[in-house]
């Protein structure tokens, strides 16, 4: 699964959506440089629609889940478990910032709670640091809730993710490294990486 993070404007997600990516990240925390402050003229019909949002209030998560129609809610900030009970009937992906081996260990109080993991890189914002973590800490996961690999995954790294096997792991997360300015993608180089990453 590829998922495409951080869009925003109407024709550059035309553009993305046409590469047949899997699912498409809005982000709704209004501290993002990628915050969605109104609905784009177009959101995607033929990819799955994810809404991002930072220990959020429920009720906004799910007025802004309505408005969108979206298809998952990825929770990127401090949601406790009991958070992540009360959106249960949602699809749910719950972040997980790494720096270090014992990080990992934090998705086990949300297992049986949500429907995937998204490892992500540390950083002092929330995410879209174009930053790695090391990928070998994932060693660690031993849980049964599906995960996408996310954190800097740049042009560079297709046979980098070819080569990275985890029994759990089902697809990667794309932001930043492949932005021409926060919220707008290039589209040659997706295209480019995603054909390579398929050869």
């Amino acid at each position: 699964m590829i998922k495409v993070c951080g869009m925003r404007e109407a024709e550059n997600i035309r553009e993305v959506e046409a590469l047949g990516i899997d699912l498409m990240g809005f982000i709704f925390w209004p501290k993002s440089s990628r915050f969605v402050a109104e609905p784009p003229a177009y959101l995607p019909t033929r990819c799955k629609r994810v809404g991002v949002f930072v220990d959020e209030n429920i009720e906004t998560v799910k007025r802004i889940a309505d408005e969108y129609a979206l298809d998952y809610i990825q929770l990127h900030g401090h949601e406790s478990p009991d958070y992540c009970a009360q959106l249960q009937g949602m699809h749910l992906i719950k972040a997980i910032s790494v720096s270090g081996l014992d990080d990992i260990a934090a998705y086990k109080t949300y297992e049986g709670l949500v429907d995937y993991f998204l490892f992500d890189t540390k950083c002092p914002s929330v995410g879209g640091s174009g930053q790695q973590f090391d990928w070998t800490f994932l060693s660690a996961y031993d849980g049964d809730t599906p995960f996408l690999l996310s954190g800097g995954i740049g042009l560079n790294d297709a046979e980098r993710v070819k080569a990275f096997h985890h029994p759990k792991c089902i697809g990667i997360d794309l932001n930043s490294r492949f932005e021409l300015a926060p919220g707008l993608k290039d589209v040659s180089a997706l295209r480019q990486f995603i054909n390579e990453l398929n050869r």
